[in-house]
């Protein structure tokens, strides 16, 4: 097989069957008559004779071709802001109002000021904070409290946010043993931010990841738990209120398989894998999102803070 229908097979694959461009670079061809044309004995479908292509190109099959399906991100059309749902919180201004109201007085809509009306104004910062190292041999939820290094832990990442410099707005937390006790521990470095407990936060499994472990769970935990919390999510994950008038920091203290899951679903990631990231007991995920809906991950389960003998993933 010559070098040029190598390539036009190569490049084939690619497009998955929908021209993507025109013709290939492939450098400086062998200067022999017509080497485009199909060899004694080639087949009808070989590549068509180049006279038509500027020297140095390569035409790629005709958009007949029989070639494999394009994945979903090549086919996605040009000019379609690519993944981005921009409505992920449904707390995009068109959403929020009823576009058949009319004024009652005119008869017109007033778009622009009701629009205007259901804007965000401020930035969201979301602190994510995985609790401290715990004892794993607890029979029932409440014997599994944080070890002596997960005190210690807990210590650190109080310090670690109170050194931020920033006003927080509360600390939300799972109702969970060991994310109760390490929230106690980082509010006392962070005096006066109310504390809200909630059962939405708990630890559980979210979706099944995706590739698959072997520690295998029934579909009807996978079932149970995501429902949850994917309601944590939608309760607490969204753009700011338009009643808010200034940026917020928020911190949120529950459990690693919560935080992947949020992070996935706050970046419009495949939430099956939630499971492919690893965050240290005490870590610090940061997200921040924007008035017009926008997130951005500034961190993920950093744990810099802590001398190296103090990290633990249990």
């Amino acid at each position: 097989m010559s070098l040029r229908r190598a390539l036009a097979l190569a490049a084939c694959g690619l497009a998955g069957g929908s021209v993507l461009f025109s013709a290939v670079a492939v450098g400086k061809q062998p200067a022999r008559g017509g080497d485009a044309e199909p060899r004694s004995g080639g087949s009808a479908s070989a590549v068509p004779p180049a006279a038509a292509a500027p020297p140095g190109l390569l035409l790629l099959p005709p958009a007949g071709a029989s070639c494999p399906a394009a994945p979903g991100w090549i086919e996605r059309p040009a000019g379609t802001g690519g993944y981005w749902d921009s409505n992920w919180d449904r707390r995009e201004p068109l959403a929020l109002i009823n576009l058949k109201k009319k004024n009652e007085e005119t008869g017109e809509e007033e778009l622009a000021s009701r629009l205007n009306h259901c804007k965000a104004k401020a930035t969201r910062h979301i602190f994510l904070i995985r609790h401290s190292q715990y004892n794993l041999h607890g029979l029932s939820d409440k014997d599994r409290t944080l070890t002596p290094l997960g005190r210690e832990q807990a210590e650190l990442t109080g310090q670690r946010l109170a050194s931020l410099g920033l006003k927080f707005d509360q600390i939300i937390y799972s109702s969970m043993t060991r994310a109760t006790e390490t929230t106690e521990i980082i509010s006392k470095h962070l005096p006066g931010v109310k504390k809200i407990s909630t059962d939405l936060l708990r630890e559980g499994a979210p979706i099944e990841p995706d590739p698959p472990v072997s520690h295998w769970k029934p579909e009807a935990v996978y079932y149970e738990d995501g429902a949850r919390i994917e309601a944590a999510f939608r309760n607490f994950i969204h753009r700011a209120d338009a009643k808010q008038e200034e940026d917020s920091y928020e911190i949120f203290v529950c459990h690693a398989n919560v935080i992947r899951y949020i992070v996935c679903r706050a970046l419009q990631f495949p939430p099956e894998g939630w499971l492919r990231m690893s965050l240290n007991n005490g870590s610090i995920t940061h997200l921040v999102i924007r008035p017009n809906g926008r997130v951005a991950l500034r961190m993920l389960g950093d744990t810099g803070f802590m001398p190296p003998e103090k990290i633990t993933r249990t």
